[in-house]
């Protein structure tokens, strides 16, 4: 804070605040609609394909996954969106749709599980960042947790 003062104490006297210390203007609603229709664009009718790493594990490589996403959409409260997907893990197999929470890195989603339980699958968290036909984060299970990557691919109707 001391080191900030000298700046704030300039700023004052000449009218001249840093741009890194400006506070950010808020998204207007057409750039923020923009940005939700970009978002469900991207996960429409896809399948997020790639491999994940377990924590502790690594000299066994990445392991294959795959998510299909038949569609997402915004709901009213706050953050959430309903991701309508299928999701094999381990021995089962199952389509369900889940209220997750999306949070944004500037123009870049970032899908968000904080303990969030997973019914039949269990408890997970995980954050995963949407770039472009792209994916990449974290995700913990219980004591488990590793990083996981890959491709967004658009399916056939």
């Amino acid at each position: 804070m001391f080191r900030l003062f000298p700046l704030l104490v300039f700023g004052a006297i000449f009218g001249a605040i840093p741009a890194q210390l400006q506070a950010q203007e808020p998204k207007s609603d057409q750039a923020q609609a923009k940005l939700f229709e970009k978002f469900e664009q991207t996960l429409n009718n896809v399948a997020l394909v790639g491999s994940f790493t377990i924590s502790g594990k690594e000299d066994q490589g990445t392991k294959p996954e795959r998510y299909e996403i038949s569609n997402v959409r915004k709901l009213e409260e706050g953050d959430l969106w309903l991701i309508n997907a299928r999701i094999k893990y381990g021995d089962k197999d199952t389509k369900i749709p889940m209220p997750l929470e999306v949070k944004w890195a500037g123009k870049t989603p970032v899908i968000t599980l904080d303990n969030t339980s997973i019914p039949g699958l269990g408890t997970f968290s995980a954050h995963v960042v949407i770039d472009g036909d792209k994916y990449a984060g974290t995700w913990t299970h219980g004591e488990v947790g590793g990083c996981l990557f890959g491709k967004i691919e658009k399916l056939e109707d």
